[in-house]
């Protein structure tokens, strides 16, 4: 129990960093890959653990709640990284679904936990998010847009598992003689 107090309260200060930082917008989509395994301190995979899952849902769905941001959570490598997605999202951005249901031996936990718990859930192939949050090194690069910018957060640990943060922006065209807005020339 106090095992998984620690990890509810990394977790609410990485949601805390991302509530009171500009770098989430209304309907921007924040990708979310997670290892529970890692969390527990084992490997990648080994040990899934649905309490954990459920802790990091409950507390990354505050930027729904706070920011109205869009979330996607991404399955493990059996499930060829699909992402768990509400169905309007899906469908608002024109997203290509496709069929399985994670389970924690095909999807991984926290996947497995999002789909049984978002209002209605759907699989979809890939996303271009514009920020994301990787919990134990699930590699979520993949679906990010291009530019992406790491965070640095204090708190960088879930539990046991190293986290990493980004956000994006578009790419800087144009050279030496462009001029950019917000930036000096």
């Amino acid at each position: 129990m106090e095992f998984l107090n620690k990890v509810e309260q990394d977790i609410d200060v990485i949601v805390t960093n991302w509530l009171h930082g500009d770098h989430l917008t209304d309907q921007d989509v924040c990708v979310i890959g997670c290892s529970t395994s890692e969390v527990i301190g084992k490997s990648i995979g080994t040990a899934g653990s649905e309490d954990v899952a459920k802790i990091i849902f409950q507390s990354i769905s505050k930027l729904v709640l706070r920011k109205e941001v869009r979330l996607a959570f991404q399955c493990c490598e059996h499930l060829n990284r699909a992402l768990v997605v509400e169905r309007e999202t899906m469908r608002a951005l024109n997203l290509t679904e496709v069929t399985a249901v994670p389970v924690p031996e095909a999807g991984g936990s926290m996947a497995t936990f999002a789909y049984q718990n978002m209002n209605d859930p759907v699989l979809v192939e890939s996303i271009s998010a514009d920020a994301g949050i990787d919990i134990g090194e699930t590699l979520i690069g993949m679906h990010l847009k291009h530019v992406a910018v790491p965070l640095r957060f204090g708190q960088n640990t879930v539990g046991e598992a190293r986290a990493s943060f980004a956000f994006t922006r578009p790419p800087l065209i144009g050279g030496s003689r462009a001029q950019y807005p917000g930036r000096a020339t």
